[in-house]
């Protein structure tokens, strides 16, 4: 740290648990408290109950978990691989070439949400591109958001990658689809974790695009939040934010418990 009395360091440490408290757990402990309230128009709620999660397990709600569940690994797995096969690819290109196209990769993630939807709602609402109304244009737009982040964790790892493991594999007669199986994926599947983990989180949060392109009857977790907070439903809002944060956090701390070796260093 840049503090080195003993005095400066305790008022930094408190000001950061105040930030952390105001900031991040506060919000998360209203959202808590108002998923078991019955009312709150005080300081306090008054009256508790479980009512709004037995919701959960049936009806809308029910389909929106399984739409964002479905929604979230698919986009996700699309997008890893996809985006691994361009880091691979873009690997065998000379620097120049391989970090200008890289760039291409992120221009999605340098627009507003919103934007990619209302594109993909003008694209794919002609023929015979006509894909408006369905759950694949929201899958699309879901991969489109969600690969940039999976190409610049994949190419983290393989810029890690010390390249003496493939060079002897290599030498030994090893095939490029052998190497690529056996020495470069294994090497590097850590990262390949991470960008998977990645994009289901930012795939399950993900609201701008998903409103302008949803198609009745695959509603994801987001939007069903959205639509029950602006009826002023707080609590059953309330109440299906934490099965989203209890899921997309289920998921994230059981990919971080795979048994897997991180990529040796150049």
């Amino acid at each position: 740290m840049l503090v080195w009395s003993r005095s400066g360091r305790i008022v930094i440490w408190i000001l950061a648990a105040l930030l952390l408290g105001v900031l991040f757990l506060a919000p998360l402990a209203v959202i808590v408290v108002a998923s078991f309230s019955q009312q709150w128009s005080g300081v306090l709620p008054t009256g508790f109950t479980i009512e709004h999660y037995s919701d959960v397990v049936s009806g809308a709600s029910r389909d929106a978990i399984w739409a964002s569940l479905a929604t979230g690994l698919v986009a996700s797995l699309v997008a890893l691989v996809a985006g691994t096969w361009a880091a691979l690819a873009l690997r065998l290109q000379g620097e120049r070439w391989g970090r200008l196209l890289g760039l291409l990769f992120f221009v999605p993630s340098a627009v507003p949400s919103v934007s990619v939807g209302l594109g993909l709602l003008v694209g794919f609402s002609q023929k015979p591109f006509l894909l408006n109304g369905t759950v694949a244009i929201v899958l699309i737009a879901h991969f489109v958001l969600v690969s940039a982040f999976t190409f610049g964790t994949v190419s983290a790892g393989l810029m890690r990658l010390a390249p003496d493991y493939e060079q002897v594999a290599s030498s030994l007669g090893a095939r490029p689809f052998y190497q690529l199986v056996h020495v470069t994926l294994p090497l590097i599947a850590p990262y390949l974790v991470a960008a998977f983990g990645l994009s289901f989180a930012l795939s399950m949060g993900e609201l701008g695009a998903t409103v302008m392109l949803y198609p009745p009857g695959w509603v994801t977790l987001p939007v069903a939040i959205f639509g029950q907070t602006d009826r002023g439903d707080i609590f059953s809002g309330a109440a299906l934010t934490m099965v989203l944060v209890v899921t997309t956090l289920a998921l994230l701390l059981g990919l971080e418990r795979l048994p897997l070796k991180a990529a040796a260093s150049r």
